[in-house]
């Protein structure tokens, strides 16, 4: 029998979604993952790094599977969603003071050793890199930060320091310095407030007041205009539905609301776009092409332009898979002539300690190239640059020791 409607999400031990039980309700089940192929039971137990670990299986719809070559039997298509995984995590065997050390003798008398800074520093995790500051000044009398500045330059200087930001002041220092000086840049503005939780937003907009003494919702608004600051502003307030049940009636008619004229209904779209929850959102994209024949993305492309057409997209992306549009942005910041570094410097630390490793999977699935390759291919050619491309791949490349293994370049 089918629980009661409208039988939305339930969370449940990975082994117990294996054994088809979810939330004391037995039966067979069909589980797919976020792109939508098919797994067993033993394939959605990969998903997570733990069958100790809680996933959230969510009700995708009603279907049947056949078992053996007797009657085909109900069943459910179940949504596993895919457990996030960063990269860097805390250093086994961990001690500050020596690496205090290590540090102080790489920048000590003439000529600064880069390759113990960036071997060091990319091992460690943020919060014991705040540590090996707070060692540092004890044994030295010196700032830490200050040092690394005036004995590197340029690309590998800017990586260095993004490293040495603490995990909670990152995003909110990128946005600060989005919106300072003349001109904004919108596109750090769009990834970063169109990629973030709820709750990653209010934490960024709690520090950035904090660190600047201004609301950052204030310098938004300062900095912007039109149906693109109202898109930021109505995602700012961090009050996008959670996810419980889905309303089909509300899926259809949210659905209905992408075929009306863009033009004049731009504040529905923005207030869809901006509250709804990610698992309505999800089903409304794909009525949404049953009911046109077209992706959203297609008809925001066809209907906006300029930075509200990239905000939508940016958000349409994040709803989605967070981690498939940080693959695709810092696939676009290496593709072509120049690279992009400011992007991927950001992307990559950012993420260093959220889901970097799936950002790499899924750049790997997508771009039909590895991270790593990528990186090598498009990052250095003058020294400092050398020291850029080893330390972003050994960020990648932290978890499961992975450094410079063939499991990680490919």
């Amino acid at each position: 029998e089918r629980p009661p409607e409208p039988a939305p999400t339930w969370r449940c031990s990975a082994a117990g979604a294996a054994a088809g039980d979810v939330a004391g309700f037995g039966g067979r089940f069909l589980f797919v993952n976020q792109s939508g192929e098919r797994l067993n039971g033993n394939e959605a137990c990969k998903e997570v790094p733990s069958l100790n670990q809680e996933v959230l299986v969510e009700l995708d719809h009603w279907g049947a599977m056949p078992e053996g070559r007797g009657p085909w039997k109900p069943a459910f298509l179940l949504m596993v969603s895919q457990a996030l995984r960063g990269t860097v995590t805390d250093f086994p065997g961990f001690d500050e003071r020596a690496d205090a050390e290590t540090l102080r003798k790489a920048m000590k008398g003439l000529g600064t050793d880069e390759e113990s800074i960036l071997t060091l520093l990319t091992s460690r995790s943020n919060a014991q890199r705040q540590e090996i500051a707070m060692a540092f000044k004890t044994l030295f009398g010196r700032d830490l930060l200050d040092d690394l500045k005036s004995e590197l330059t340029g690309k590998f200087e800017k990586l260095i320091v993004a490293l040495m930001k603490p995990s909670r002041l990152y995003d909110a220092y990128e946005l600060k310095h989005a919106l300072k000086g003349a001109g904004t840049n919108e596109k750090v503005l769009t990834e970063i407030i169109a990629s973030r939780t709820p709750e990653e937003l209010r934490a960024i907009k709690q520090v950035y007041e904090e660190e600047y003494g201004s609301s950052l919702e204030d310098d938004v608004v300062g900095d912007t205009s039109g149906y693109y600051q109202r898109m930021l502003v109505v995602l700012l307030q961090a009050n996008r539905d959670p996810d419980a049940g889905i309303d089909e009636a509300q899926v259809e008619q949210d659905a209905q609301a992408g075929e009306l004229k863009w033009g004049t209904d731009e504040e529905k779209f923005i207030t869809i776009f901006g509250t709804r929850s990610v698992s309505h959102l999800r089903r409304v994209f794909d009525k949404y092409m049953t009911i046109s024949g077209f992706q959203i993305e297609e008809t925001i492309d066809r209907e906006t332009s300029g930075n509200l057409e990239q905000l939508l997209l940016a958000v349409v992306k994040s709803i989605r898979s967070i981690p498939a549009y940080l693959a695709e942005t810092l696939y676009y910041a290496m593709k072509g002539a120049g690279t992009d570094d400011h992007t991927l410097i950001r992307v990559v630390v950012s993420r260093s300690e959220i889901d970097l490793f799936n950002i790499r999977k899924e750049f790997r699935k997508n771009f039909a190239t590895s991270l790593y390759s990528m990186i090598k291919g498009n990052v250095g050619c003058v020294q400092s640059s050398i020291s850029v491309e080893k330390a972003l791949n050994f960020v990648c490349a932290s978890c499961a020791g992975l450094k410079g293994t063939r499991e990680f370049s490919q």
